[in-house]
């Protein structure tokens, strides 16, 4: 008998295939080599060292730093109440969380600013207090969590289901009380997926656009994140084309790199 583990890959397709998955393939490459053959090499260093490049690198590194700092504090304890409750309960949590991945960008800025703005009631009780957070620093912190928290939440929610609950089980009937469980079972089993989760939520974090367009706004060296910036120049201001052009070309490689470091966990997490 033939050992399936043998078979070729996708002996069983149809040939015919090759050609659309060819095409797909092409489509979501050949874009790609077009923006790597816009750069110019010989003023690329000098294109990412202009003072308003420099602002916007320094600007989407810190938030997003911030932000997934603060994904990490909310998001776990989130991913691990999702992950221990009730499947009725787990579907619906699942769900909310799963909403920002595939609600545009824009609408989540919209919401942003209906929630915190001057003449929302968080707003006015937050300018009570001296503060405002549209069009600030802080919106731009917001706007990335709130887009990349779901990252997190499904990565790690995702470690902790396939973990199990076998091995809290048994530490505690051997003593262990939540917290010792928490700390020496619970998230040692689920740190592949925790580092994951933290990689792809703070590459998510740098690549915002929309919601932090429409809440934060697009002030330089306050607001103007990369891809803002590179937005700005294609609309003809702020940073120049080449600057743009080398921006993007950065936010390609961090996202080639996220990629390389997610896979490389994922196939050293413990099966």
């Amino acid at each position: 008998m033939t050992d399936p583990s043998h078979r070729p890959a996708g002996g069983t397709l149809p040939p015919v295939l090759v050609v659309p998955a060819l095409l797909g393939l092409a489509l979501l490459v050949v874009p790609l080599g077009a923006l790597v053959g816009r750069v110019e090499w010989s003023t690329l260093w000098a294109d990412v060292a202009a003072p308003a490049s420099v602002d916007a690198l320094v600007l989407s590194l810190v938030t997003g730093l911030i932000a997934t700092t603060v994904c990490t504090v909310l998001g776990v304890p989130l991913a691990l109440v999702i992950a221990r409750a009730r499947p009725r309960l787990a579907g619906v949590l699942r769900v909310l969380v799963t909403v920002p991945l595939v609600l545009p960008p824009m609408v989540g800025g919209v919401a942003l600013l209906f929630l915190f703005g001057r003449s929302s009631p968080v707003g006015e009780a937050l300018a009570l207090w001296g503060i405002s957070l549209p069009f600030t620093t802080a919106a731009v912190v917001l706007a990335q969590v709130f887009v990349a928290l779901p990252f997190l939440v499904l990565a790690v929610e995702g470690s902790l289901r396939t973990a199990g609950v076998e091995h809290e089980h048994t530490a505690a009937t051997l003593g262990a009380g939540r917290w010792r469980t928490l700390w020496r079972v619970t998230l040692p089993l689920a740190a592949p997926g925790l580092l994951a989760g933290v990689i792809l939520c703070f590459a998510r974090a740098i690549g915002e656009f929309g919601a932090t367009a429409l809440f934060a706004g697009n002030s330089p060296g306050q607001t103007q994140t990369m891809p803002l910036a590179i937005y700005t120049a294609f609309n003809g201001a702020g940073v120049g084309q080449g600057t743009a052009v080398a921006l993007s070309l950065l936010l390609l490689v961090t996202s080639l790199v996220v990629l390389l470091l997610v896979r490389g966990w994922r196939e050293g997490a413990p099966r």
